[in-house]
């Protein structure tokens, strides 16, 4: 009875084991950097030192995740169109990218139309994510009655 129950124990464990572990996840989070993600690594650097170059890593960082999205969902994770569309937003941080980025860095962002891709990168948030309209409409309506 007892070596039945160890032998049950080990298959279940192993089988709970095996279930849990997979070679891909949800999402891409752009590449792995120094044992993080390339985003942590970006996005750390930007909050921390708010440099320059730390905002153009970032910038192509997001275009990377939302235009070649990567995981078994095989879109961008949650939040980051939201984060980048917001960031698009913002006149200072497109000014600092705009005169600080590489050749480079600069062909990697496809679009130039900062508004507009901000915005329709916060819409894309709620079409991925439906559970973020409540925070991000009201944020799209200002930007739209500011025009």
């Amino acid at each position: 009875m007892r070596r039945s129950f160890l032998t049950l124990a080990f298959v279940l464990s192993v089988l709970a084991l095996g279930s849990c572990t997979t070679n891909q996840s949800l999402y891409s989070w752009g590449g792995r950097a120094n044992d993080t993600s390339k985003y942590e690594e970006y996005a750390y650097r930007h909050y921390k030192s708010q440099s320059p170059e730390a905002l153009c890593g970032l910038f192509v960082t997001y275009e990377k995740m939302i235009n070649t999205p990567g995981g078994e969902r095989m879109v961008p994770p949650p939040g980051i169109c939201a984060e980048y569309g917001y960031m698009l937003l913002n006149p200072d941080a497109v000014k600092v990218f705009a005169e600080t980025a590489t050749d480079k860095q600069k062909a990697a962002i496809v679009r130039t139309d900062y508004v507009e891709y901000g915005v329709e990168l916060l819409e894309r948030e709620i079409e991925y994510y439906p559970e973020a309209k409540r925070f991000i409409e009201p944020i799209i309506k200002r930007i739209k009655h500011q025009d």
